[in-house]
């Protein structure tokens, strides 16, 4: 391996990230600690530890924007057909077979998960606020609640599909 400094090496995190990591790797193997950037490596290993977790939230997230228009928003679907929103019930049932994937995948997902609830209808606010404007319903926005209004438990097992009418 070719001789690199500290500064050529940070410099080349933003330039050529595969070969910066390359680089480290080489180093890491070869014992040679005081060359590694360890400050954005570091921040690349805080960011491979959060992203699943990341990817869970976007599907709690998912869940709550489509549960939230299944329960208050159904009249305004297409024609205003009861089974308007039944692409909202399989969405939801799609999220939870990915969260459910990846707590097999990384088990200790599934203790923090719950914990990021109120992010997670932060998330899915914005989405139902842009599909009302989009729907040109902007006056339904000021009755959506800042919190969360269903618990975490609820977002992981309810069946809307019970809730279809024949």
């Amino acid at each position: 391996m070719r001789t690199i400094s500290k500064e050529e090496l940070k410099e080349l995190y933003h330039k050529d990230f595969p070969l910066w990591a390359e680089i480290n790797l080489e180093l890491l193997r070869e014992k040679a600690y005081d060359l590694v950037d360890w400050e954005n490596l570091l921040e690349e290993i805080e960011d491979m530890a959060r992203s699943d977790l990341w990817a869970c939230v976007s599907q709690l997230a998912r869940i709550l924007e489509h549960m939230y228009k299944w329960d208050n928003l159904r009249k305004y679907t297409k024609g205003g057909e009861e089974l308007g929103g039944l692409s909202w019930i399989r969405s939801v049932e799609y999220a939870r077979v990915e969260i459910r994937s990846l707590f097999r995948r990384h088990p200790s997902l599934s203790k923090k998960l719950p914990e990021y609830l109120e992010l997670a209808w932060e998330d899915a606010l914005d989405r139902i606020i842009l599909w009302l404007r989009d729907i040109k319903k902007e006056e339904l926005i000021k009755d959506i609640l800042k919190n969360c209004p269903y618990t975490y438990e609820e977002a992981m097992t309810r069946d809307l599909r019970k809730e279809i009418k024949p």
